[in-house]
């Protein structure tokens, strides 16, 4: 029962291939941007492939080639279930309404005009988003009906680029003002250059238009929690926004005490995956009126510190477990019984 894995150095290919090595995995590198790649897995009962928003190359065929292994008998980690809307914000809207999960009121519009008589109709401030991207990047808050009617002549014009550099630039400033470190000073000189010199996303990325997306704004929020759900295990971490910013992804401003974490909101997230069916999905929750709403999801988040500081989980009865979290082992545990299953059934 041999797993391939596609391994990519500083990604979650890293822990699984050690998961391997320790517990006598039997498993395989594989490339998934070969050609042949399909012919390559015909051994193996399983693929494992961590790809990201950041691979322009992933975006093109990561879920045409998942749903295709998966018609061929092969399990995905993730599986098409887990990742299909995966930097998707309008694709997760759709989803999220439809199970009846608490997401925050969203907006998507597919005509200047539509939009525009929306503006007539609604209040301010909202929370404009681009589709794509992580990290609170092409994120912001529109205050006035004339801001948002400045964004709609853009999205059903030359559109947005992926990539906001001034936006990178002013938040890699305010990690040198939090770390004040010699990364962060690096950090700076990377945003001067990608300035000038488009990065290879910028390169072969079009720009994003012929909708346009908001979110309601919700106030009074000095943070939010982040839940991750893998399996019968849910972890999370609180984040602080930045003074006078309402974002709170990418701040790295974190707390991980687990009675910082209310109960409703560990409820709803263990709901949601399971009304979901996925192996793995990161839950951003704020609060209205007493209510924990959803912002967005997705299926992988930062590995190392950000998830490992977290001092244990909760199983779905709500029963806190103070336990080392390693997200990846989680991820490749649950992948493995899972082939197990289907292998000796």
């Amino acid at each position: 029962m041999k797993i391939a894995i596609h391994d990519l150095a500083g990604s979650f290919s890293d822990r699984w291939i050690k998961y391997c090595d320790e517990n006598q995995v039997p498993y395989k590198l594989v490339n998934c941007y070969d050609s042949d790649i399909v012919a390559q897995l015909d051994d193996c009962k399983g693929l494992m492939w961590h790809w990201n928003l950041n691979d322009y190359k992933a975006a093109l065929f990561a879920r045409q080639l998942t749903l295709s292994l998966e018609k061929k008998g092969i399990k995905v980690f993730p599986d098409f279930n887990t990742a299909w809307h995966y930097d998707d914000k309008v694709g997760q809207k759709y989803l999220l309404e439809a199970i009846g999960a608490p997401l925050v009121k969203s907006y998507v519009f597919y005509s200047r005009q539509e939009a525009l008589d929306w503006l007539n109709k609604t209040t301010f401030p909202k929370v404009f988003k681009l589709r794509v991207g992580a990290g609170s990047v092409n994120v912001s808050l529109v205050k006035t009906k004339k801001i948002a009617k400045q964004l709609i002549k853009k999205a059903f014009g030359k559109g947005f680029s992926h990539i906001n550099r001034f936006s990178s630039l002013k938040d890699r400033f305010w990690v040198l003002k939090r770390d004040k470190d010699m990364h962060a000073v690096r950090g700076i000189l990377s945003g001067f250059a990608r300035m000038f010199i488009p990065t290879e996303v910028e390169r072969f990325s079009h720009n994003e238009k012929g909708y346009i997306y908001f979110q309601d704004f919700i106030s009074n929020n000095a943070y939010d929690t982040r839940l991750i759900v893998i399996g019968d295990r849910c972890f999370g971490v609180r984040r602080y926004c930045r003074k006078d910013d309402f974002r709170a992804s990418g701040s790295g401003i974190l707390s991980y005490e687990p009675e910082l974490f209310d109960n409703r909101c560990i409820q709803s997230a263990f709901d949601t995956a399971k009304k979901l069916k996925v192996q793995s999905v990161a839950f951003d929750f704020i609060w209205d009126n007493q209510k924990p709403k959803i912002v967005e999801i997705s299926y992988c988040f930062p590995m190392g510190p950000f998830s490992d500081n977290c001092q244990g989980y909760w199983d779905s009865n709500l029963n806190w477990h103070k336990n080392i979290v390693n997200p990846q082992y989680f991820m490749i545990e649950d992948f493995i019984e899972e082939l197990k299953f289907v292998f000796y059934r």
